[in-house]
């Protein structure tokens, strides 16, 4: 089963506004008095947190006591994401089988707030609809926008096709110039994607030169607007490389390219290349990719990502220098067998190459230099 959240508009009135607000502040104020108890004491066990502040956040914040349990799962689960945990703001709320009921026949969902269970219309699609017919989701976030609309992300459960084995692979080479190359020579060219995130650069910072307060309104409008693009395009990428897939019946193989962005900052580059790379997410991708292709039955392996943009797809062989290479620009002409192609899409059919070594041990495989450094990764950070 594949788990995936359902975003649909709640039909709030009014008078039920301040009650959503006032659940939401409440919850806030609950993560940040439990992450301030969790920091000094240094402890991050579930069960063990919750005897230590159950009782006093209960009794400062007046919330039901499933939204205490939610606030200490919602403390515990943002330390293990991310490296630094800033201060929790009114946003949004995590909900259970306990607070939470979708009701199918009438379109609604019963959502349990301080002031007791309440019932909301759904405003949604065709789409939405298709998705939560028959399900019986046990969780859900409430979440309210900058512009103070109210959202629920559903959490439905979609039957999965079984992978299976498969001894044809798609190399997908991810990259600024192209965004995404495949081995079967499909590409998604990023110049244009490239201006119109320099577009909003630009605009944003001679937006932030005035520092008012209508200035920083804008910009965060302006950040939602590139967010929701390359979300957008994201899922578009990703819908085409699975579709193709499943077409071919193969599976997709992808460079692991973990903490790439903390290596590449390393590198001297400009100011303007810096942020290049690192504005556009490609983990975006991966995971939209990731989750399409379990729906689909598409298996998806990732490859260590030294030298696949270095080395000739026909004799697996890269350059005996340290520090040169073969490619040069779009061009790639290997010096050892003259074989001359697209570097992006040669990148790509070595990424093919490694995932089907990794799909199939059994087959001969790669040889020459490229399978000396192949060996040199761990299993675990080959196989997706």
């Amino acid at each position: 089963m594949q788990t995936i959240s359902v975003k649909c508009k709640l039909q709030v009135p009014v008078e039920l506004r301040q009650e959503i607000d006032r659940t939401l502040r409440g919850f806030a104020d609950a993560c940040n008095q439990i992450y301030e108890v969790a920091t000094a004491e240094n402890c991050w066990n579930t069960t063990k947190l919750h005897h230590l502040v159950y009782k006093a956040v209960r009794a400062s914040t007046g919330l039901k006591a499933n939204h205490v349990c939610q606030a200490i799962r919602r403390v515990i689960g943002n330390v293990k994401a991310v490296k630094q945990v800033h201060k929790f703001r009114p946003t949004s709320i995590n909900l259970d089988i306990r607070t939470f009921q979708y009701i199918e026949e009438l379109q609604t969902v019963g959502i349990t707030l301080m002031c007791g269970r309440v019932k909301f219309k759904l405003s949604i699609g065709n789409y939405q609809l298709a998705l939560l017919k028959g399900q019986n989701p046990t969780a859900a976030t409430l979440n309210k926008t900058k512009q103070g609309d109210y959202y629920i992300n559903i959490c439905v459960y979609l039957p999965t096709e079984p992978t299976g084995r498969t001894p044809k692979v798609i190399g997908v080479d991810l990259g600024r110039r192209d965004i995404a190359t495949t081995s079967t020579g499909k590409a998604w060219n990023g110049k244009q994607i490239q201006n119109v995130r320099d577009r909003y650069s630009k605009v944003r910072a001679n937006i932030q030169r005035k520092r008012t307060r209508s200035a920083r309104r804008l910009t965060r409008r302006l950040s939602g607007r590139e967010s929701r693009f390359q979300k957008w395009l994201n899922h578009n990428i990703s819908k085409q490389l699975v579709r193709e897939a499943k077409q071919f019946n193969a599976a997709l193989a992808f460079e692991d390219l973990t903490n790439i962005r903390e290596s590449l900052n390393q590198k001297p580059r400009s100011k303007t290349e810096r942020r290049r790379t690192n504005n556009w997410a490609f983990y975006q991708l991966r995971m939209f990719t990731q989750y399409k292709a379990n729906i689909a039955g598409v298996p998806i392996v990732f490859v260590p990502p030294a030298y696949t943009s270095q080395t000739c797809s026909r004799c697996y062989h890269f350059h005996p220098v340290k520090g040169k290479s073969y490619r040069n620009g779009k061009i790639f002409k290997c010096g050892h067998c003259g074989f001359e192609h697209d570097a992006d899409i040669n990148a790509a059919n070595v990424i093919a190459a490694l995932g089907a070594s990794v799909i199939s041990p059994e087959s001969p495989g790669m040889t020459c230099q490229l399978e000396s450094q192949l060996s040199l990764f761990p299993t675990s950070q080959i196989c997706g």
